[in-house]
């Protein structure tokens, strides 16, 4: 069971390293652009049901014509004609032998970033978890998981930066103690060059993450989720911001190759989403999620984290 979800787990990391190392080329396979190819591999490549290394198989899902009709580019194995999707499992794919998921017995696990993640919490109640997709996600994964006793924290902060979240990591991070740490931020050190001509550098907010990061890994020894910031422009204005944003959504894939984090690549998710539907129904100012957004973005965590 162990070797096995450690195995499944490596293959996870190989995929991310090679999406990050050929986006370009790999978002070719789905033909949605450059940003949308770790979404690609998150979403439609079984890692656990690859049939040899460096060749994984797709996951089952219907059959369409057009952009979702996948070829043979990268070295896929395809499958021509799908059937049902698989279960989420190890030990032979498709059987319901055992569950592959990050979370363990007991994990505290720490929701924080921005007003994203704080949305409406009580910040005079410690268990609040605000009404978006923190609170979605501890519902759905205790409702699915009970028998793992999870624990559920929120710690985003409103308007926090990268560097405001490094700031107050002591206390809102440390102090509590989470096994996983689950960071979703950036989006306002975008948001501040557009709006108050407040510029941070991406090196700036690469270093602030990491310290976040290394703190969590090596003084806590926490398990790692990084949910890349996104916009879904609403506004022609808007547009204007993936110059700055881009690189930083960059960084998050690249350090969670590096750290062996669960990434869960929700820009390329918001930007389908609204193509088939309006932006406004998925975020109200572009940031924001409506509710719907934050069902969206929860559920891409679960599925993440496997226990969608």
């Amino acid at each position: 069971m162990v070797g096995l979800i450690a195995e499944a787990r490596e293959v996870q990391i190989q995929i991310a390293q090679l999406a990050a190392a050929h986006a370009d080329t790999v978002a070719g396979i789905d033909g949605a652009g450059p940003l949308t190819a770790p979404r690609f591999f998150a979403e439609v490549v079984d890692i656990t049901c690859y049939p040899q290394p460096g060749r994984f198989r797709l996951r089952q899902r219907h059959h369409t014509s057009g952009p979702e009709s996948f070829g043979d580019s990268s070295g896929l194995a395809t499958e021509a004609q799908f059937s049902s999707p698989p279960s989420r499992s190890i030990g032979g794919c498709g059987e319901m032998s055992a569950v592959t998921t990050l979370l363990e017995l007991h994990d505290r696990v720490l929701l924080t970033g921005d007003s994203v993640t704080d949305w409406g919490r009580d910040r005079s109640d410690p268990t609040s978890l605000g009404h978006g997709y923190a609170l979605i996600v501890a519902a759905l994964a205790g409702a699915r998981r009970p028998d793992l006793d999870l624990t559920f924290l929120n710690r985003g902060v409103g308007g926090d930066t990268a560097a405001l979240l490094r700031a107050r990591w002591a206390s809102d991070g440390l102090a509590l103690a989470p096994t996983v740490v689950s960071v979703l931020i950036g989006i306002n050190d975008t948001w501040r060059r557009f709006d108050s001509g407040r510029t941070t550098s991406t090196d700036s907010y690469e270093s602030d993450l990491r310290a976040v990061l290394d703190s969590a890994r090596d003084e806590l020894g926490a398990r790692l989720v990084l949910i890349e910031p996104f916009v879904v422009a609403v506004s022609d204005d808007q547009h204007a911001w993936r110059t700055d944003l881009d690189p930083r959504i960059g960084v998050v894939r690249r350090l969670a190759a590096e750290y062996r984090a669960v990434l869960v690549p929700v820009d390329g998710l918001f930007a389908a989403a609204a193509v088939h539907t309006a932006p406004q129904v998925w975020t109200a100012d572009g940031v924001h999620p409506t509710p719907a957004g934050h069902g969206l973005l929860a559920q891409a965590w679960l599925d993440a984290v496997g226990v969608g």
